[in-house]
């Protein structure tokens, strides 16, 4: 005997059921392949709620290798949320959607998403997500070629941005917005957006929009025939980002070096600066630089009547342009923002009854629709009664799911540190935080481009996590903090989360420890593994931490203290530890210091320097 109140959630579930019942073809292709660590997670099937949400929001992000995968995580986020009617992940759902797409050339799947994107953000109310997915829109339009469509969108996400705290995603769009006016020739307005950008970014000491921003300064100067002012800020901007490894701006920024000094009639320089865009471009496989370095050449070769080397270099050209090139999504996209602005509405056609045979049709049509619309209820009916039985049956287990609920919440510990994890749970976001000291190590293997060249891709991954993995094992150890691994560099802090007054003394033992274990499998023979040198550096002092951005959780560090720490690894030694002067004042009671004498860093000047030999016995 079914209960009143159980009755009522019987009917409940039938009108639900109802309404996505057509939604529910695109809920059952989904790809299991393991991806990642979370993956795991994934399989378990354990999590309900905002934790699934996130789970899947993390995978799709993460998934950079299988695209396809990616989206189809996407997916069932999309589904899941519109199921539990969370704006706010299928906000991000559509967004993840928009950018794998975007990454795979199919501009006008992810125009269509970045839409739905936005209307989701406006549902959650969620101000800095709708800035964010306008930029992306305005981003998409710009790459058609579609001038107008990109400012209007652009101004719209400048426009919602201003409103929030959220200073980089501001200047983002404020940088892409003056490379859209750049594009168009409004010099002056792109001009101006560029150096707004340029004062956010360097007051948030972020280094890499700075260095877009002032190489863009850079380009318009250029344009404007400026071109001791271009080559200043250009030469600045290629110095940043040369830190950062960030080749495909430098290559960019080297073509339009090239550009000035042919205004300046030095050809000589103009070429070298044109060479070594092409050179760059090619070494690390970037095909849009490739094709404008060709083209670059080929002009500057037919300037001197070298017609020959003119045509080779532009063969080159057309082979990597054409193949960036999909002239069918862009005609595709051409009618994507019509559609988004009647989406609500569906277009009356009046057909024209000509003869009875258009009306047999019609009625034939109408006749298929009653029994779709019989079997469709039927199949509701079926689903209905499950998902009720289902709901009885969660009623019964519902002590074991809170259980289960409770283990889940350890999913974001993994992923950022624990005070952090609490705050963006609680608050939807994280402050950035100022140290007053913290230790920054960094290390890098001494010959890594040397190998990368000669090893296989998979025998260099494997052993770099056999280097990496043991690392972590030391960090945990001593309770430091890892923040991230670029390439073969690995960087950790000590001293955050949470203030600590031996973070110097312990990063310097996970140090030599670190330091010990790559000598002692130096030593070692085996076949499965490469084996290298290590360099490493340390500093201690101030910096800023905090999360930024909205597509991945990330827990980052900036500051002085940071970019020292990185100039004490580079001038360090294969199998020594350089340590600054800030921390050779805490530790020297602790440790046998080797004093270097002041050497001098790019960009700092003379610094003393020492070298960590081992703990002095107590």
């Amino acid at each position: 005997m079914i209960l009143l109140r159980d009755f009522k959630y019987f009917v409940k579930i039938l009108f639900s059921v109802f309404f996505i019942f057509f939604q529910f073809l695109s809920l059952f292709a989904q790809n299991q392949k393991v991806a990642d660590s979370l993956v795991k997670i994934y399989h378990k099937n354990s999590l309900v709620n905002s934790e699934k949400l996130e789970l899947l929001r993390n995978l799709s992000f993460n998934e950079v290798n299988n695209l396809e995968l990616s989206l189809k995580y996407a997916d069932e986020l999309i589904a899941l949320s519109q199921l539990e009617k969370n704006y706010l992940y299928l906000h991000r759902g559509y967004y993840q959607k928009g950018n794998k797409n975007r990454l795979r050339g199919d501009l006008d799947k992810a125009l269509n998403a970045f839409f739905k994107s936005v209307e989701a953000a406006i549902k959650a109310k969620f101000i800095i997500g709708e800035g964010v997915a306008y930029m992306a829109i305005a981003d998409v339009y710009s790459i058609m070629g579609n001038a107008d469509n990109a400012e209007i969108y652009y101004n719209k996400s400048i426009h919602l941005l201003r409103k929030t705290d959220d200073s980089i995603s501001l200047a983002s769009a404020l940088l892409n917005a003056g490379d859209e006016y750049s594009k168009n020739k409004k010099y002056n307005l792109a001009l101006k957006y560029f150096k707004e950008s340029s004062i956010i970014f360097d007051n948030a000491d972020y280094l890499i929009g700075t260095a877009y921003s002032l190489g863009n300064i850079g380009m318009i100067h250029a344009k404007l025939g400026n071109n001791n002012l271009a080559k200043t800020y250009i030469s600045k901007a290629i110095k940043i980002l040369e830190e950062l490894k960030d080749y495909y701006a430098i290559s960019e920024y080297l073509t339009y070096m090239s550009d000035i000094y042919l205004a300046l009639n030095d050809w000589k320089t103009s070429l070298s600066y044109a060479k070594r865009s092409l050179d760059l471009a090619q070494k690390y496989g970037l095909k849009e630089q490739i094709s404008n370095a060709n083209l670059k050449l080929s002009q500057l070769h037919q300037k001197t009547g070298n017609m020959a080397a003119s045509f080779a270099y532009y063969k080159n050209h057309i082979a990597y342009r054409d193949s960036l090139t999909n002239l069918k999504s862009m005609q595709q996209m051409a009618d994507i923002r019509t559609n988004y602005e009647v989406s609500q509405k569906q277009t009356e056609v009046d057909l024209l009854e000509k003869d009875s045979e258009i009306q047999k049709l019609k009625d034939k049509r109408q006749q298929n629709i009653i029994y779709i619309t019989a079997i469709s209820l039927f199949l509701v009916l079926v689903i209905t009664i499950g998902f009720y039985r289902r709901y009885k049956f969660v009623k019964k287990t519902n002590s074991i799911i809170e259980e289960e609920k409770n283990r889940s919440n350890n999913l974001l510990l993994n992923i950022l540190p624990e005070e952090t994890a609490l705050e963006l749970k609680k608050n939807g976001k994280v402050q950035a935080k100022k140290f007053e000291s913290v230790t920054v190590l960094f290390t890098d293997f001494e010959g890594f481009t040397h190998y990368a060249e000669k090893l296989p891709p998979e025998k260099l991954v494997e052993s770099i996590d056999y280097y990496f993995s043991k690392f972590d094992t030391i960090m945990e150890k001593y309770n430091l903090e890892k923040i991230k691994t670029v390439g073969d560099a690995y960087m950790c802090a000590g001293g955050l989360p949470f203030p600590t007054g031996d973070h110097a003394y312990k990063m310097t033992l996970a140090a030599l420890e670190i330091a010990r274990f790559v000598n002692i499998s130096e030593e070692l023979i085996t076949q499965n593994q490469t084996h290298f040198k290590i360099r490493i550096g340390i500093n201690t002092g101030p910096l800023v931490a905090g999360v930024v951005g909205i597509k991945k959780f990330s827990y980052d560090i900036w500051g002085d203290t940071v970019n020292i720490a990185s100039r004490m690894e580079s001038n360090s030694e294969p199998g020594r530890i350089n340590i600054s002067e800030h921390t050779y004042q805490i530790i020297k009671n602790d440790f046998d210091c080797e004093y270097r004498g002041e050497i001098e860093v790019k960009n700092k000047g003379m610094m003393k320097m020492y070298f960590v030999n081992d703990p002095i016995a107590q």
